[in-house]
């Protein structure tokens, strides 16, 4: 179905919940994950060379698209990005998806194509400068290795939905994979998270959300912020 800015999000029928926004999924990308996010991130490390990204739900790769076309543009840096998604789409769906031709980068429909096409499980050279994995499991069934990334994209189905994977004991987990200046980004501004985020020692900002969404939260690992 389109959303508010013309870009493709799908329903998922189990949970009655769409992918992305309804008001843009584009643009809440863009918003929550890139600007936020990675181009936060960056800001605070202008002389990184490398860059370990963590996703929580890859669902359709609008994230991880998005992040390979800001990579394209940062070739001094190595990045590393490992996305989790327990049901992957069928490639009949994901066919029918319009990022790309909405981007308007043709070399982001081969990338794109290259993405969905790449085997679960082990990693994958997409650009020189962009090493993927993507992991076919549920979060409570993925090995989490303590301190090994840098930012953490948050894009599970919201907490009224997938209840579970908003719980104190997800976070926590997910959380401690954040290297002493990591970043955590979400969509979510639920109160409940912000209170856990902080108990597991995290400074959190409540940010203006993207269209549709009054706010979203980002969180960070104390010693950025002393």
């Amino acid at each position: 179905m389109d959303t508010g800015d013309g870009s493709h999000t799908l329903l998922n029928v189990a949970l009655n919940e769409t992918y992305h926004s309804r008001h843009g999924a584009l643009r809440e990308s863009q918003h929550v994950f890139l600007k936020e996010g990675l181009a936060y991130w960056l800001e605070k490390h202008p002389k990184a060379q490398d860059l370990s990204i963590f996703e929580m739900g890859m669902g359709t790769a609008l994230n991880l698209i998005l992040t390979l076309q800001a990579a394209q543009q940062l070739p001094q840096i190595k990045f590393s990005y490992t996305t989790l998604e327990a049901f992957p789409l069928s490639n009949l769906v994901i066919k029918q998806l319009n990022y790309t031709a909405l981007l308007q980068d043709v070399s982001l429909k081969v990338l794109f194509e290259k993405v969905h096409e790449a085997s679960w499980d082990e990693w994958h050279t997409i650009l020189p400068n962009f090493q993927l994995k993507k992991v076919q499991q549920k979060l409570e069934e993925y090995h989490i290795e303590n301190a090994s990334v840098d930012l953490i994209y948050y894009d599970a189905f919201a907490p009224n939905k997938q209840a579970e994977l908003w719980t104190l004991e997800a976070i926590g987990r997910v959380c401690s994979m954040l290297k002493s200046e990591g970043v955590f980004v979400t969509y979510s501004a639920k109160g409940q998270l912000k209170r856990d985020l902080k108990f597991l020692g995290l400074s959190v900002e409540t940010l203006q959300g993207p269209p549709g969404k009054v706010e979203m939260v980002r969180a960070s690992m104390m010693e950025m912020n002393e």
